[in-house]
């Protein structure tokens, strides 16, 4: 049974015990990194009207965390001496279908170290320094007199979170339809340097963006950020045309000559996608082969994160940035310490953008963003301290 089957089927239980001293059971989560500083804050300070509501509402935080998370609140419940006296009763409810926690120490020191290797050959291994290169394509004013105000604090953030997690940051500016199809296919193959100049790349260094120090390469990881107008599967140049975002994944497909195949590609999207305004709904209570192939498909290893579903509006702040741009900035600072994978911190960046309003009457203006990949394995990227 899974450690989530088996917190759902004690959940009452569960629920009686800890109601005997909440604040310990949220302190003890919190030293854990099981839940973040915002989320204590906000399941300390909940408006319930007795305690029980505050720990139904812990355990459920950790259930939609997902397997793992459930699998480190059984071990924190079985195992911390002071939840053992506190809360005596634990004794009684069978906690321990899952790889029992229960068992000699040695047999789950083997166990568990068999876990994490599993665990690091199920994730992309990324030991290049830098990781790899972080580009942004930053379009804030068009040939047509509009500018898009806000895009330079998302690039700043992008730029400062990339950095963060080891990457080496590039940024384009104020890009056509044939300058951005041009720098990217340059970029896929970085075969001719001296292309780059002709597009007057910026490289993040130390707090600001300053012209390109030496000549960028491949590393382990790529990530593709594109920060413009756009419609329909497309995004736009400052000339306003459109460029296919489909065309741009396929300029970083493996080939046997890429220095980036069977490496992840990360496709980060913001642009609205059409001029529909997305509305909101009320919520009535809804609630192979084992032996590895030598080759790869050509389409494998890409994930893409648009700001928004297709046919509808994304939304930026003149000042503070788009939702989407803040709001994954902000997960990748949260979750990355944590060692979350990649669509994880994602899932938690569509749940942030969906609970915004656009308006002052709740859900008339709402934004969706959409998530789709072909990753293999776990893409986990980690601060890099400097």
């Amino acid at each position: 049974m899974s450690a989530k089957d088996t917190l759902r089927r004690n959940k009452t239980a569960i629920h009686e015990t800890l109601c005997g001293d909440y604040r310990l059971i949220l302190n003890k989560v919190h030293e854990r990194n099981l839940i973040t500083a915002r989320e204590y804050n906000n399941l300390k300070s909940i408006n319930k009207e007795d305690v029980e509501g505050h720990v139904v509402e812990l355990v459920d935080k950790i259930m939609n965390k997902g397997e793992d998370l459930c699998q480190d609140f059984l071990n924190l419940l079985q195992t911390d001496k002071e939840i053992e006296t506190t809360y005596p009763e634990l004794k009684n409810i069978q906690l321990n279908d899952t790889f029992l926690l229960r068992q000699p120490i040695q047999a789950f020191s083997r166990d568990n170290n068999e876990s994490k290797r599993q665990k690091r050959e199920e994730q992309y291994l990324l030991n290049s320094q830098p990781v790899g290169l972080c580009v942004i394509i930053n379009n804030e004013n068009f040939m047509d007199g509009t500018v898009r105000s806000g895009t330079n604090k998302d690039a700043q953030c992008l730029a400062e979170v990339f950095s963060w997690l080891g990457f080496r940051v590039l940024m384009y500016k104020d890009q056509t339809q044939d300058q951005m199809d041009r720098a990217l296919k340059c970029l896929a193959s970085l075969s001719d340097h001296s292309q780059l100049q002709e597009f007057n790349v910026k490289e993040w260094i130390g707090s600001r963006f300053i012209d390109l120090q030496q000549t960028p390469k491949h590393g382990d990881a790529f990530i593709c950020c594109i920060l413009s107008h756009g419609k329909r599967s497309v995004v736009s140049g400052t000339d306003r045309k459109p460029h296919s975002i489909k065309q741009i994944i396929a300029t970083f497909k493996a080939t046997d000559q890429s220095a980036l195949t069977g490496k992840p590609k990360v496709f980060l999207i913001q642009a609205c996608q059409g001029g529909q305004i997305q509305s909101g709904v009320p919520l009535n209570g809804l609630d192979a082969d084992e032996s590895p192939s030598l080759f790869i498909p050509e389409e494998a290893d890409v994930l893409v994160a648009m700001a928004t579903v297709e046919d509808h509006l994304s939304f930026r702040h003149k000042t503070d940035g788009s939702w989407f741009i803040q709001s994954l900035c902000q997960q990748l600072k949260e979750g990355c310490p944590r060692r979350e994978d990649i669509t994880t911190i994602l899932h938690r960046v569509n749940y942030d953008v969906s609970q915004k309003e656009g308006s002052g009457e709740p859900g008339a203006v709402k934004q969706m963003p959409e998530v789709r990949f072909t990753l293999r394995k776990r893409l986990v990227l980690s601060p890099h301290l400097t």
